[in-house]
């Protein structure tokens, strides 16, 4: 097998799986937030009830999520060491931002909110969510300006062979950012909204004693999922016009009309610059979830009197629309990332010069081995959510009060001790 092919698919299949643990953890980091922070305001039990409970699906979600993003870093020093040796002092200045200052502070702030319950008052533990919250978006940020320049090279110079940057602001002001930044936090939100409602739709049909915990996780999971599509749609058209912009092969543009093929032959030699037509086909496909899960904005008037809930069909709409999101965010990461082909750094890093030099038995080992380590690592997510999730709140570990300690018991009397 060709090295190249089996560097490429190495890299899909563990970024397109480190992808949806990603999404999910934005997702449902936003519902708890709003989640505590209205029992705080409310003091209202149904409120910490369902931060715990979501909050335990978060916790698995997040690390195991890490273990996968851990696997996709190695991505880059193994299989691709020729984009790290080019571009790395330009492409690695976001990632190392996103690692120290996001990932760390995350890390820690859900730690210290994980064990914080009934140890720290309630508005400092409320904090410590608000913490792990902005520090995720910060790390969604940072990524995105890494992979932004990869689709839109921007603020740097080549010096002796290799990518110097030269304009750091250059890089957060990139046309490619802007719109895929909100593009991204949209589809997350619609990701963690509509798992959100889908869980609280099972237990309902089931006819749960939780009537009014997964009552209003359903309203909040329903209203959610339709603002992260709102939000999807809406910065997602105009990129069509951004994109196209700065990447005219993308979007179906002849390379000979561009005035491309003559540039791009002359200084990397004759190939194919072209990406692959089968990326139509996810477009459209995300493009069609969104508008049929914008189709849920019908569903708010039978929020009157519970008839979404009397009714019973439209649960069952909600639960089979559950994984819609999850399609459409693998849709739009193979229209982004294939669309840009055959370049690692566009128009300035073929593939072709990015892979290692090793050999396809070496890669195909590797390729093995991550991809049943990355499958295993998400088998093992959903099914532990899966069973948190229909096990219910009745009795969660995550901010489980204090056992009281045991009453002090009278010592037992002297035994007399006769001569």
């Amino acid at each position: 097998m060709d090295p190249l092919l089996i560097a490429r698919l190495q890299f899909a299949s563990t970024a397109s799986i480190h992808f949806l643990f990603v999404a999910v953890t934005l997702g449902l980091v936003t519902l708890l937030v709003y989640l505590q922070t209205a029992g705080f305001i409310t003091k209202k039990p149904v409120y910490e009830r369902l931060t715990r409970f979501w909050g335990t699906l978060y916790v698995i979600n997040y690390v195991l999520g890490i273990a996968t993003g851990l696997v996709m870093e190695f991505q880059f020093g193994l299989n691709w060491s020729g984009l790290s040796r080019y571009v790395g002092n330009v492409f690695g200045a976001p990632l190392a931002i996103e690692t120290l200052v996001a990932f760390f502070l995350e890390s820690t702030f859900l730690g210290m909110w994980i064990f914080g319950w009934h140890r720290l008052r309630r508005g400092v533990h409320l904090a410590l969510l608000w913490g792990v919250a902005l520090t995720a978006y910060a790390s969604a940020y940072w990524v995105m300006v890494a992979n932004s320049w990869l689709q839109n090279p921007v603020g740097y110079e080549v010096r002796d062979g290799v990518a110097h940057l030269t304009d750091f602001s250059a890089l957060l002001a990139n046309p490619t950012l802007t719109h895929a930044l909100p593009h991204v936090l949209g589809a997350a939100l619609m990701a963690g909204g509509l798992l959100m409602a889908g869980v609280s739709s099972w237990h309902l049909i089931r006819r749960t004693t939780d009537y009014a915990l997964f009552r209003t996780s359903l309203r909040l999971g329903l209203v959610a999922g339709l603002l992260g599509t709102t939000l999807t749609m809406g910065s997602g058209f105009p990129q069509f016009g951004a994109v196209g912009a700065v990447q005219p092969t993308k979007f179906g543009t002849d390379v000979a009309e561009a005035g491309l093929l003559e540039r791009w032959t002359g200084q990397f030699g004759p190939g194919d610059y072209i990406p692959p037509e089968w990326t139509g086909v996810p477009l459209e496909l995300m493009m069609m979830i969104a508008f049929v899960l914008a189709w849920g904005v019908f569903l708010l008037p039978l929020y009157y009197r519970d008839w979404i809930i009397r009714l019973r069909f439209p649960l069952y709409l909600v639960l089979l629309s559950t994984p819609l999101p999850f399609v459409a965010l693998i849709s739009g990461w193979l229209v982004r990332e294939v669309g840009r082909q055959p370049w690692a750094v566009y128009g300035l890093l073929p593939v072709s010069d990015a892979v290692s030099p090793v050999g396809s038995g070496t890669l195909l080992s590797s390729y093995v081995g991550f991809t049943l380590l990355l499958g295993t690592l998400a088998v093992v997510n959903w099914v532990l959510m899966a069973r948190h999730a229909a096990r219910g709140a009745e009795d969660l570990a995550l901010g489980r009060p204090p056992e009281p300690p045991p009453a002090e018991r009278p010592a037992p009397a002297p035994v007399p001790v006769h001569a």
